[in-house]
């Protein structure tokens, strides 16, 4: 058996999904307190995975589809949306000191 392979811009499509980056970001930008970013990333990650799930069994193109013979890469999907919310809520707070 031969395990299967992912080229490199799959990978990087499931970390740039428009729908993760907005409600990730959004999300994080509204964050008060730093905990609540694992939230905002569960949150924002649920939000993608189904929009995007939606738009594939649709027949629709998406940057990152989901579906039987299209990877879900989790994995990469929730550090992408740490870090989009965690960089929304560092902008917000740099923002209020100044």
């Amino acid at each position: 058996m031969e395990t299967p392979s992912v080229p490199l811009a799959i990978w990087l499509m499931a970390a740039f999904d428009p729908i993760l980056i907005l409600v990730a970001g959004y999300l994080g930008w509204k964050a008060d307190q730093l905990g609540k970013l694992f939230i905002a990333a569960m949150a924002a990650l649920v939000v993608a995975v189904l929009a995007a799930w939606a738009i594939t069994a649709m027949g629709l193109p998406w940057i990152a589809p989901i579906g039987d013979d299209h990877p879900s890469l989790l994995p990469v999907r929730t550090l992408g949306a740490l870090v989009w919310a965690s960089a929304a809520y560092g902008v917000r707070r740099m923002s209020q000191r100044a």
